[in-house]
């Protein structure tokens, strides 16, 4: 069977602490890409991001695309926090993949970091302002 592709967005990226659950399910790593300019980015208590597409007020997010086999996908969301689902994201480039979202209920209250254009960059500012 084909693998599908999966666009990641949060700890399951590279050298990131979910990473391995991509890897445990036989995933393998296809690119960076950036998404189209409609999504909008929220940190989940810092501990992981929620992307959501919205009509107005989105920007390209910074992602990784993943091919995993078909019966590594339902054993990959198994294992994501609550709140995070699955639904069809548009790339930059024009492609539709599937991809990991947030579900709204989950952003309430939540820090918007959709200036950073990406939880690594919004990690790195963490990092930065820690030892500032």
């Amino acid at each position: 069977m084909q693998p599908i592709l999966l666009a990641v967005n949060g700890t399951l990226m590279r050298g990131l602490e979910l990473n391995n659950n991509l890897l445990r399910a036989g995933a393998t790593f296809v690119r960076e890409a950036m998404t189209e300019p409609a999504y909008r980015l929220w940190s989940i208590g810092d501990r992981h991001p929620a992307m959501i597409k919205v009509r107005e007020g989105g920007v390209a997010i910074a992602l990784e695309v993943w091919a995993v086999p078909p019966d590594g996908i339902a054993q990959i969301l198994w294992q994501e926090p609550p709140g995070l689902c699955v639904g069809k994201v548009q790339l930059s480039d024009g492609a539709v993949v599937l991809g990991v979202l947030g579900e709204p209920f989950l952003c309430e209250g939540q820090r918007e970091i959709t200036a950073w254009q990406g939880w690594r960059s919004y990690c790195s500012s963490l990092t930065i302002n820690q030892h500032s």
